[in-house]
């Protein structure tokens, strides 16, 4: 039951600050380097925070298994810097956004996915607030943040390797080149991004002028994260979207006790007359776009440590298929049958981010895809992760791989029906079943006989 307009602000103060203290997966902010709110800190990516049964240690990123500063990369932004060196790809410097529309188009990511976030994060703080916000723009592997007068950051998902993470000085070259930048690593290597090279977002009040305030709320979001924790410090432009959230919210003074209390004027389908939209590319930070970047996030940090994990398991030539590798598998398996989600109530975008990311779903006959979004009640018509095409799942170990294959299958089979798989309907886990049999290479033989 969600509480009234008039007690919303004594319920949201109470709620964060239970969040920060109590069992959750959530972090003492005497624990946390608060440089703001959400970014990707100079790298530190960051949106709002959700909730856990359990946190993950670290994986040492040296472990000979591992070796994740000697390893060759494979991401996105590595290959392009090959291009760049060979000559067979350039970028152009354009304007006050300089090297980013085409860096954007070089990483094929679309200008629709912009979220914007105004909390002074990253080492670019200084430059960043409600009225010169920092632009995020993402694909399935790669996400890319700009702050006008600042330098381009870019967190690469290397299949094998998690994220990577580089920046691009904004200054014209005939060949400019992203530097490997590891200083991401001091907040995207921890228990919030799983234990592994991750991606975070994190949702934290902010002022005016941009300075965070943990004390009233400190959240690592994602799709199980209540929709009244999420959003502090960004921006959020929608047709539709629910009232209960911390985004587009500035209290008055850096000193703030209580969180304001919702208001109409919080409602934005656009950020025309909110800040000067010349510089930036779009002038949406689209809800639906902050809706699946949260699901993608912790789903790409999930995969990558049941693959470390396997990986080091196989290198002290103890069984993959054990019950040491069981917890990940088990996690990662839940988070892509989206259990536990937090219900939606109707979701509407701005920016045309629904349609260009459903377009690129691979389908089956009948014209379904997992990219297809629902937004009603939850976010994909198909409970199942999309991410289950992404590389990163493709690389994982034989082992690792047939381990989640044999737990999803478990579950959509009906096999398991246990309480917390209740919202996934008979004809929800048929059309799973189907869909995957149709456009998922390297599906194990069990899935494709008669149901």
């Amino acid at each position: 039951m969600r509480p009234s307009t008039a007690h919303y602000s004594s319920f949201q103060s109470a709620n964060v600050r239970r969040a920060i203290t109590d069992g959750r997966r959530t972090y003492p902010v005497t624990n946390w380097r608060f440089r703001g709110t959400v970014t990707f800190v100079a790298m530190c990516w960051s949106a709002a925070i959700g909730s856990s049964q359990f946190a993950f240690e670290a994986i040492d990123v040296d472990d000979p298994a591992i070796g994740y500063h000697s390893s060759e990369r494979g991401d996105a932004v590595a290959l392009l810097n090959q291009r760049i060196q060979s000559g067979t790809q350039q970028l152009q410097f354009d304007g006050a956004a300089g090297y980013l529309r085409s860096l954007l188009a070089a990483l094929e990511i679309p200008v629709e996915s912009q979220m914007v976030v105004y909390s002074k994060t990253s080492l670019q703080s200084a430059r960043i607030g409600p009225q010169n916000p920092r632009t995020i723009f993402f694909n399935d592997t790669t996400a890319v943040a700009w702050v006008p007068g600042g330098f381009i950051e870019v967190a690469a998902h290397d299949a094998r390797q998690g994220a990577v993470f580089y920046t691009l000085n904004q200054a014209p070259t005939p060949a400019p080149q992203l530097t490997p930048d590891g200083r991401c690593l001091s907040c995207h290597l921890s228990t919030a991004a799983e234990g592994v090279p991750g991606f975070l977002v994190r949702s934290i009040p902010t002022a005016i002028g941009g300075e965070t305030l943990p004390w009233l709320g400190n959240f690592i979001t994602d799709h199980r994260s209540a929709l009244h924790e999420r959003w502090g410090g960004w921006y959020v432009t929608a047709n539709d979207a629910p009232d209960r959230h911390l985004g587009n919210a500035f209290l008055a003074g850096a000193n703030a006790q209580e969180l304001p209390p919702w208001s109409p004027d919080r409602r934005l389908t656009t950020l025309k007359g909110r800040l000067d939209a010349g510089p930036y590319l779009s002038p949406y930070s689209d809800v639906v776009a902050l809706l699946v970047f949260e699901h993608q996030a912790r789903m790409m940090n999930l995969l990558t440590r049941v693959g470390w994990q396997a990986r080091i398991l196989s290198r002290r030539s103890t069984l993959v298929s054990s019950a040491l590798l069981q917890p990940e598998v088990n996690e990662a398996a839940d988070y892509m049958l989206f259990v536990d989600e937090a219900e939606l109530t109707g979701v509407v975008g701005s920016s045309g981010f629904a349609a260009t990311f459903s377009a690129s779903g691979i389908r089956d006959r009948m014209g379904r895809s997992l990219r297809d979004l629902d937004l009603r009640r939850r976010l994909m018509r198909y409970p199942l992760s999309y991410m289950i095409y992404s590389s990163v799942f493709d690389a994982l170990p034989t082992e690792a791989k047939a381990a989640i294959y044999s737990r999803l299958w478990a579950v959509l089979s009906g096999q398991d029906r246990s309480p917390k798989y209740a919202r996934l309907s008979d004809d929800d886990r048929r059309a799973i079943r189907e869909i995957l049999r149709e456009t998922k290479r390297d599906l194990p033989a069990y899935f494709l006989g008669p149901d």
